[in-house]
């Protein structure tokens, strides 16, 4: 307990600090360090940073600076998913894997994992919803840790990136439907707005799931196969 309130306490302060320099110039020095600050605290307790390791070390600093906007929403999903009731933290998929796992938790969607931030939330499937089967684990740790690690590297850009994906594919998948009916309307949108994104499909390739059941196959990107003799 004294080492996990030390490291809390620790990941904190030093969070604020970085989150303070680096939000005084844009005006919102004391906001971005109270979030942060908030990160580093929670984060710390339950002890999700590797430190040891570079990727922990570099997760840490981009937690604290530049991906403090997705930060800011994994503290909403913190909060919804234990308001909701007890989400089911994950330690084994946690504890110095740089993101806090949830077994259920705050989803948009039964069955799915959902990430914001550093925050993954529905790892168990809800028909199990106190067992991580070898498929769900993998789709955490590769599928919704790609999406953790993207949030990190795109920053502040990345809720507006992905959702204007969203936006414009939703449009796209519409005219295609209207064009070539190649399935129920809603379908032809969830492919091209959710499924096409790039960052969706990165995911589902890092977990070798393309094209996802769910998607339109004749509407889902095309992978190019490597030509062997």
């Amino acid at each position: 307990m004294v080492t996990r309130g030390i490291e809390a306490a620790g990941a904190a302060v030093v969070a604020a600090v970085l989150g303070g320099m680096v939000g005084a110039p844009l005006g919102i020095g004391w906001q971005l360090a109270a979030v942060v600050a908030a990160n580093g605290a929670i984060s710390g307790w339950r002890q999700i940073y590797n430190w040891r390791t570079q990727r922990g070390v570099v997760a840490f600093l981009l937690d604290s600076t530049w991906a403090a906007v997705p930060i800011a929403g994994s503290l909403v999903v913190h909060a919804g998913s234990w308001l909701t009731g007890n989400p089911g933290f994950v330690g084994d998929l946690s504890v110095r894997c740089n993101r806090h796992v949830y077994a259920s938790g705050f989803t948009l969607r039964r069955g799915f994992a959902y990430s914001v931030g550093n925050v993954v939330t529905g790892a168990a499937h809800p028909d199990a919803p106190t067992t991580i089967s070898p498929a769900r684990r993998s789709l955490v740790e590769r599928h919704e840790d790609l999406h953790v690690w993207q949030a990190r590297a795109f920053g502040p850009t990345f809720p507006a990136l992905y959702g204007g994906w969203m936006v414009l594919g939703a449009a796209v998948g519409s005219v295609l439907w209207l064009v070539r009916r190649p399935d129920r309307w809603a379908r032809c949108v969830e492919t091209c707005a959710y499924y096409n994104n790039p960052f969706e499909y990165a995911a589902y390739r890092a977990d070798d799931y393309w094209p996802p059941s769910g998607a339109v196959a004749s509407l889902a990107w095309r992978v190019r196969r490597d030509r062997r003799s």
